[in-house]
């Protein structure tokens, strides 16, 4: 029976990552650190790659300026194809 997959915002990730810390300096084993936070070792490792060193807020603004970079690269992509639609019809291609 496979678990349904959750998906954690960004306050949650530092959260986590900050509690997987101290239960390891606690002396925990990595196993039983990961089963209290319901993670697998490739999503710690994952997290602490992107996350590293960060506070709730800089990961917060982290997330809403990948969004930005989203809308951003799909208003340049929807201008381009414009552009080229654009010259088509003035070559008299059309």
């Amino acid at each position: 029976m496979s678990k349904k997959r959750k998906r954690h915002n960004a306050e949650e990730v530092v959260r986590k990552l900050r509690d997987a810390d101290a239960m390891l300096a606690a002396g925990k084993d990595l196993a039983a650190v990961l089963q209290a936070l319901e993670i697998s070792e490739a999503t710690l490792h994952r997290w602490r790659n992107q996350y590293g060193g960060m506070k709730s807020e800089e990961a917060k603004r982290l997330k809403q300026l990948e969004e930005e970079n989203v809308r951003l690269k799909k208003l340049v992509a929807d201008l381009s194809l414009d552009i080229a639609m654009l010259k088509e019809v003035a070559s008299g291609n059309w």
